[in-house]
């Protein structure tokens, strides 16, 4: 009686459906919960959907997005969007978290513990909690306000005068501690002899973080710009607090504007097409991130 042996490639096949069988369950949930309203999103963005006096919704093509493109509000919530993440992620809380991280790696533990239980307890306060003590700061009777008066400095309204930098402020002080936390870790898994044998070639504190330091946590740089610059494009409730995205719509970044345009102007085509574009803008840095971490130091 002959004995059927299976052939290696069935064994193989049965073998990976073996091991994916466990990722199963969260495909389903990823495909229900993030594909599913993704692509939901996707087809309102091509229809004139509004959110009362309508009982059918017609498909309009790329209309909406005509319009968001020829829209100055829109361009302007573009322009500001940009701003926004270069000062408060690219710039701010890279540079800041950076800094802090280096520092702290020098200074005594009593000091450490201190700036890391400020920074981080910035970092949990909710963002709704954030903006309000913010507003406080910035605000023409605020906080910042009597510093300099008290130093005899001119004062003036932030809020009025400058509210995209208030925000941008707002937004580095309450995010600085992510980068830290990032930076830290990198910079501990730099072998002491590196940096010991660079001091005594003689390379000081500047030559030694350029040529050594930055080179070897490329890679921790790249990802913490990635989380950082995909967070701040959300970023909704700090603003909104102390703004609203105002006066004149100075501080209206691109979710202010889609949430304006889909709940208070009640067109939720219009708004989700505007959501859409803000994907594709996250979607696009992160390709670039990406490529940046691909490259091997």
């Amino acid at each position: 009686m002959r004995t059927k042996v299976a052939s290696p490639r069935r064994g193989g096949l049965l073998r990976s459906l073996t091991r994916t069988l466990p990722l199963a369950p969260a495909v389903v949930l990823l495909l229900l919960f993030l594909a599913g309203p993704i692509v939901y999103c996707a087809y309102i963005a091509f229809t004139d959907l509004q959110l009362t006096g309508q009982a059918h919704s017609s498909f309009v093509g790329f209309d909406n997005f005509r319009a968001a493109f020829e829209d100055e509000a829109f361009i302007n919530a573009v322009w500001l969007t940009l701003v926004f993440t270069v000062l408060s992620s690219l710039i701010g809380q890279n540079t800041l978290g950076l800094a802090l991280a280096a520092l702290m790696q020098r200074a005594s533990k009593p000091v450490r513990t201190l700036v890391g239980a400020v920074v981080i307890t910035a970092w949990v306060l909710p963002e709704v909690v954030a903006g309000f003590l913010l507003y406080a700061f910035f605000r023409r009777e605020g906080t910042l306000n009597a510093i300099l008066d008290w130093l005899h400095l001119p004062s003036q309204n932030w809020m009025f005068t400058l509210p995209i930098l208030a925000v941008s402020f707002a937004n580095v002080w309450r995010g600085t501690a992510f980068s830290m936390l990032v930076y830290s870790a990198a910079l501990g898994e730099i072998p002491k002899e590196i940096t010991e044998a660079a001091e005594v070639d003689g390379a000081g504190g500047w030559r030694r973080m350029w040529h050594i330091t930055l080179p070897m946590i490329r890679r921790s740089i790249g990802t913490n710009l990635m989380l950082n610059t995909l967070q701040t494009l959300s970023v909704f409730g700090l603003i909104w607090v102390m703004t609203r995205g105002g006066p004149g719509g100075r501080s209206q970044t691109l979710p202010l504007f889609m949430y304006e345009q889909a709940f208070q102007n009640s067109m939720i085509g219009y708004g989700t097409a505007v959501a859409l574009l803000l994907l594709v803008v996250g979607s696009l840095f992160s390709l670039v991130y990406m490529r940046l971490l691909r490259t091997e130091v």
